[in-house]
């Protein structure tokens, strides 16, 4: 048989399927697992350094000499919440991460809130992500200026289409360029100490130009200052998104996961902060210039440079500056920064499907969402994340500058909560523990956490307090609005699953007498399967039933009926407004109340087709009769199927065994050796 085109093409997107069994193959060693669930905390060094200098320069060039200063408190900030997360991972090795610590510590609304937060972060972490890869990409490539959005979206679109092959593909295909990033910005950092201490670094091109303050900041001075250097810190501190997916990710390591998972958060911090602070140090020492909005912003000799004038990201800058007398050395750091921007958006799409899974089972989300895929990846989960990142890139036009301002909001409300969470654990467990050196750990670790907790609430209030009227409102919205509906999902779920549990004095009830009925249009062969069916069941009553919509087709019904002698009584419904699905639906209440006790069997003929355009021409008004029926107390719904030919081909295609090298021969080996 000839595998359907259909079949081919998803075989090649995502690979062959694997099997439950083979889970454990899927499971990451730390060198994968860092770039995998890592590289968007990484990648926040390319676009935390332009948001803190974008927002010192509304007061000018005074407020640029913070910029270090401003670094340093979000590197400590950084360091402090990746102690505090080892020891997360440490106590809560299952993968729930902040949604687990907060639910069992604080309780199932302050979990709801940590999920609502982390979910709205993860989406906001793709379209930034991206977002900024395609403005990084400008930077070396101008001609894309203007097209940003359709690239974005392509690029969310490919990201879907890798994940969907499963972690450890996606893992081993995007660790490369993430180690490149790596390399190339510590090499850049390296390279450009040398040249510094030699005394032949260049200046910055922007080095050239004055920055004008926005109006109401010409003064740089008193609560105005403290308020923009508290905005800085925060925009800054966007380094730390991404940090709280390698606890919720715990799952995907290989053993000793938590030890592992431990590790690699060790690792993220180290080299985070080395690169962040490597980039503003080169930034003050080039004396960059980087504005909102440049071409009012950036004076020369008192004048506007315009709107002819480009403004290079600061990575950019850096880079153009560092590599001038290597310019392949430019282009490799401005490529592997795109890269790494885009791909960074892979740590959302492993921690979102995962938090959605682990939502999905205990009852707030579509139970779909719990489903692992052909390759043991959350495929539903991934798709729905690519959708809402693609919503958000159109909606904000791709533009970092206005997304970034939805972004760090949900994050840091997860760690707050998470850090709350993590001191009564410890103090829970110091209740009943005796041994002396597991009693001075979990003082260690409780106080850690403390720690993390005084920070990251800190840095929750700034902002709040900073960036709520510059569209944090819009991150905080969503919150609550997927807040409102997870609960609606679960209330619906409880209900569902009251209203179906067997109570002590239920028991099997037969009903008096079965009342079948078959609805006929013409008289062929599904008619008489159906027929055959009904009679098969030995039912109390069997009667055909047909809608009197165009009396001459029903007179040569009736007519044909009488010939062949159907021993199955055939009734008429008058229909004086040609409706179908209101006769039958008024004669079978008809019948439950005038026999209550009885139940009403309604057998319907269906044709069986094999391609999607046929399914337009077939079986509609049995779609819609089946689907008014289903909410009629008293009444079943039986489809009886009538295969025609060309659904052959669709059962192939179902049934077939993927055909890839040597599939059927391990599974004829699995199969034999089962019995």
């Amino acid at each position: 048989m000839t595998p359907a085109l259909g079949d081919i093409g998803k075989r090649i997107l995502i690979g062959r399927k694997l099997r439950s069994t083979q889970l454990g193959e899927t499971l990451l060693p730390k060198k994968i697992a860092l770039p995998v669930f890592a590289s968007d905390a990484l990648s926040s060094v390319a676009y935390a350094p332009d948001e803190i200098f974008l927002t010192l320069s509304v007061a000018g060039l005074t407020a640029y000499s913070y910029s270090w200063k401003i670094g340093l408190l979000v590197a400590f900030v950084m360091l402090v919440v990746v102690a505090s997360y080892r020891q997360n991972v440490h106590a809560y090795p299952s993968g729930g991460g902040d949604y687990e610590v907060a639910t069992v510590n604080i309780g199932p609304t302050a979990g709801l809130t940590v999920a609502s937060a982390l979910m709205v972060d993860y989406v906001l972490t793709v379209a930034v992500s991206v977002s900024s890869g395609v403005q990084n990409a400008k930077s070396a490539l101008p001609f894309l200026s203007g097209h940003e959005v359709p690239l974005a979206v392509g690029l969310v679109l490919l990201l879907t289409a890798l994940n969907l092959r499963g972690v450890r593909e996606s893992g081993a295909l995007f660790a490369i360029p993430t180690y490149i990033f790596m390399i190339s910005i510590i090499g850049m950092a390296v390279w450009g100490l040398v040249r510094l201490s030699a005394g032949n670094l260049p200046l910055a091109e922007s080095a050239q130009f004055d920055v004008r303050p926005e109006p109401g900041h010409e003064a740089f001075t008193g609560i105005a200052a403290v308020f923009l250097l508290a905005r800085a810190f925060s925009s800054g501190c966007a380094a730390l998104t991404g940090v709280e997916a390698i606890s919720n990710g715990v799952p995907a390591f290989r053993k000793p996961k938590s030890k592992n998972a431990a590790t690699t958060l060790l690792l993220l911090g180290t080299i985070a902060v080395t690169m962040l602070m490597s980039i503003i140090f080169l930034a003050d020492k080039i004396k960059l210039r980087y504005a909102e909005v440049p071409a009012e912003q950036l004076l020369l000799n008192g004048q506007p440079v315009g709107a002819s004038y480009t403004q290079k990201t600061v990575i950019g800058q850096i880079g153009d500056s560092v590599f001038s007398n290597f310019p392949p050395g430019f282009y490799l750091v401005i490529g592997a920064t795109m890269l790494i921007l885009v791909l960074a958006a892979n740590t959302a799409f492993n921690g979102f499907p995962v938090l959605a899974s682990i939502l999905a089972k205990d009852g707030f989300l579509p139970r779909q969402l719990h489903t692992r895929g052909d390759r043991l990846a959350y495929s539903n989960g991934i798709i729905l994340l690519a959708l809402c990142a693609v919503a958000l890139i159109i909606a904000f036009n791709a533009e970092v500058t206005k997304l970034i301002q939805l972004y760090i909001v949900g994050v840091f409300v997860s760690f707050t909560l998470s850090q709350f969470g993590m001191i009564r654990h410890w103090t829970r467990h110091l209740k009943t523990e005796t041994d002396g050196a597991k009693r001075r750990q979990m003082y260690r670790s409780r106080t850690i956490n403390a720690i993390g907790l005084t920070m990251t609430g800190i840095v929750l209030v700034i902002v709040l307090i900073t960036k709520f009227t510059h569209g944090a409102y819009i991150a905080i919205i969503a919150m609550a609005v997927l807040f409102v509906l997870m609960k609606g999902i679960r209330r619906h779920y409880d209900t569902v699953g009251r209203e179906m549990t067997v109570e002590g004095d239920d028991q099997l009830m037969l009903p008096s007498r079965v009342h079948s009925i078959v609805l006929v249009s013409k008289l062929h062969k599904p008619t008489l399967r159906a027929l055959a069916f009904a009679k098969a069941a030995r039912p109390h009553t069997l009667e055909a039933v047909t809608v009197d919509v165009d009396r001459d087709e029903s007179d040569a019904l009736q007519a044909e009926w009488d010939r062949r002698d159907i021993p199955v009584p055939l009734k008429r419904l008058a229909s004086p407004y040609r409706e179908i699905t209101r006769p039958i639906l008024q004669y079978v209440r008809d019948i439950r109340r005038q026999s209550p006790r009885d139940v009403v069997m309604v057998y319907i003929p269906e044709y069986v087709v094999g391609h999607w355009w046929e399914h337009i021409l077939h079986n509609q008004s049995a779609l819609r009769l089946k689907g008014r029926l289903l909410f009629t107390p008293g009444v079943m719904v039986t489809s009886v199927p009538y295969q025609l030919i060309s659904s052959q081909a669709a059962e192939e295609r179902q049934d077939r065994e993927e055909r890839v090298a040597g599939q059927v021969r391990r599974g004829a080996r699995k199969s034999s050796g089962d019995r």
